[in-house]
């Protein structure tokens, strides 16, 4: 057999970094997203509420067992969507026909697709490095009597990205209409602890906050690492840049970082948590804070063609 002199070597392949996995539910009500590293995030379309966030095989999100997770109620737990009102709407506000935090998170979205980062050729490279999911709702989504209660055209795009640094959670607001409107924005983010007796959060000192559970009163903050030892609910007013720390037992276990969002929302029930009916375990608010980045102090004007963007990053830091 005569041989070919100076046969090329073959030319090497490189293999494929694999890619994060999408799903979409049989009954198309959830998506679920997963790195190649095992870190996930699960949203209901109902609401675009996160329901679970997992890094390190550890559960960030807290998550009541009771949670209506069949699109009949608010989600309780995870990160639900507050827009276009935060708490009960002012009576004198064009928001006061709608029910307590707005219609975001009782209202179906779509799901508009997803979009990867590319891990290029870095070394010991595990594939992509994130996932990126939008959603989107608009006025001609709502129910007529939501649209009624509430008459202004807009179009709302909401990107949850899961990274392997954390999670981040950006909404993109546009007036679509002909007339201005006025909105507030929050995300009310459910973080999972193991004993909130053990919970401090940094970044708030020097800030002053509304205190709801002493008649809405005005303080500014003098702890520089803020302790939870009874029932919370305050609103900062804190710098959009300025980033938050939340630790457990001295050590940092999440950071969390905002983007035009200058309120912080710190919440915790406390034993009042029995009085809520859909917060199960009853002692559950042991294993939770709401740290909860927004703009909610005062009201955001949007023009007929504007737009406005805000957002958080929480990261993991086990």
């Amino acid at each position: 057999m005569v041989q070919r002199p100076n046969i090329p070597s073959a030319i090497p392949v490189s293999p494929i970094a694999p890619s994060p996995k999408v799903d979409i539910s049989k009954d198309n009500s959830r998506i679920t997203a997963t790195l190649p590293t095992g870190d996930s995030v699960e949203i209901l379309l109902f609401g675009a509420t996160i329901i679970s966030w997992k890094s390190s095989g550890k559960e960030n999100l807290f998550l009541s067992s009771k949670a209506h997770l069949d699109g009949s109620k608010a989600v309780r737990g995870g990160i639900p969507l507050v827009f276009p009102v935060f708490g009960p709407p002012p009576s004198n506000s064009p928001t006061s026909k709608l029910p307590q935090h707005g219609f975001a998170r009782t209202s179906r979205w779509e799901y508009l697709g997803k979009s990867t980062s590319e891990s290029g050729a870095r070394p010991n490279s595990t594939g992509d490095d994130s996932v990126k999911l939008d959603f989107g709702l608009s006025s001609s989504n709502l129910s007529p009597e939501t649209r009624k209660a509430w008459p202004y055209d807009f179009g709302l795009i909401y990107s949850v990205t899961l990274g392997r640094n954390g999670l981040g959670t950006t909404l993109n607001v546009r007036n679509e209409g002909e007339e201005a409107f006025e909105f507030q924005v929050l995300l009310h983010s459910y973080l999972r602890v193991n004993d909130i007796r053990k919970i401090t959060i940094s970044g708030l000192d020097n800030t002053e906050f509304i205190d709801k559970v002493r008649a809405a009163s005005k303080h500014s903050e003098t702890h520089s690492a803020l302790p939870i030892s009874s029932e919370t609910d305050r609103v900062y007013s804190v710098d959009a840049e300025a980033p938050i720390t939340v630790s457990e037992a001295g050590k940092s276990r999440f950071a969390i970082e905002r983007d035009n969002l200058n309120n912080v929302v710190v919440w915790n029930p406390w034993e009042g948590a029995a009085k809520i009916n859909d917060f199960e375990p009853a002692d559950g608010w042991k294993n939770m804070i709401c740290v909860e980045a927004g703009a909610v102090s005062g009201w955001q004007k949007l023009d007929a063609g504007d737009t406005f963007e805000g957002g958080q990053t929480i990261k993991s830091l086990l």
